[in-house]
């Protein structure tokens, strides 16, 4: 097969196993960095271009689109749809799980666990909101934020009010969010590949910190689930649309909660705690999965 893999970095961690597991399987591999396409959108005959040349037909595309660039990179990975091309994780579900508050507004629909939340254009209904997720300390996080970036616990309703009246006066969108004590600073992300959660870690924060992001140094560990978490990751995933997830979740007092579902999970943590080689269980879904499509192979082949 020819498998392309949207990334800004060749050297990345993820996408450096991906190539290394497609070529060991016997695939032909191409890197390609969205925002060196272009694209010509014509009737009946799409096409992308890539420093200068028109880029060939491929089986599958694999992306790996960063948060910065989701807008042009979804762009360019729909103009591979278009083309007919099987994507890992299509356009459409990517930008889902991209907006937060969209992504919330889905699992709230499809039932899925997940904190108490709320969301307000108004500074007047920051006491509303404070109420409604509970009180202080809560959780308060930018729509734009990433990697625990733009997350921020308040431990009093002064503390909230400031916070809010902040990012209000930035014209910041953000969620306010019950805040989950005994979760201790940690969560779980479970690694979904099609149905099934294939490797899970839990990530612990350093002491005083409320974050558990391995960016802001935290530590991660193997760890086992039940099976009703693994059914909440994998519906997780399936609310967004995505065929591969990384699901963060917590353990609460009232059973345990999605925080994010992450379309574009990196690989090195899940692989180095857990042993597992989720690489090559990614090519091995696309090998059963996409359909390569002959008669398109030889117009751009």
């Amino acid at each position: 097969m020819k498998i392309a893999i949207m990334s800004r970095k060749a050297e990345l961690y993820s996408t450096r196993r991906l190539k290394e597991e497609a070529i060991n399987s016997g695939h032909e591999v191409t890197i390609i960095n969205p925002l060196y396409c272009y694209m010509n959108i014509s009737h009946g005959d799409p096409s992308v271009f890539y420093k200068g040349e028109e880029l060939p037909f491929f089986d599958a595309i694999i992306p790996r689109i960063g948060a910065s660039v989701t807008f042009y990179g979804s762009a360019v990975l729909r103009q591979f749809e278009m083309m007919g091309v099987f994507s890992l994780n299509d356009s459409v579900s990517i930008n889902r799980s991209r907006d937060k508050l969209r992504s919330l507004q889905i699992m709230s629909r499809k039932k899925i666990p997940m904190p108490v939340t709320g969301f307000s254009h108004s500074a007047k209904k920051s006491d509303d909101l404070i109420k409604m997720v509970g009180g202080a300390p809560l959780i308060l996080k930018l729509l734009q934020g990433t990697q625990g970036k733009g997350v921020v616990m308040a431990p009093t309703k002064k503390a909230a009010e400031s916070v809010i009246g902040a990012f209000q006066n930035l014209n910041a969108n953000f969620i306010v969010q019950e805040f989950i004590k005994e979760a201790g600073g940690a969560d779980f992300r479970s690694f979904v590949i099609g149905d099934k959660v294939v490797a899970t870690i839990k990530r612990q924060g350093e002491e005083g910190e409320f974050r558990s992001n391995l960016h802001l140094g935290g530590t991660a560990s193997h760890a086992k689930i039940s099976p009703k978490e693994r059914k909440m990751a994998v519906d997780a995933a399936k609310a967004m649309g995505l065929k591969v997830a990384g699901v963060d979740f917590v353990r609460s007092d009232k059973g345990s909660m999605v925080l994010e579902v992450n379309s574009s999970p990196g690989l090195e943590g899940i692989e180095k705690f857990t042993n597992k080689n989720i690489a090559g269980k990614i090519i091995k879904f696309i090998e059963e999965n996409a359909k390569p499509d002959i008669k398109k192979r030889g117009v751009r082949g």
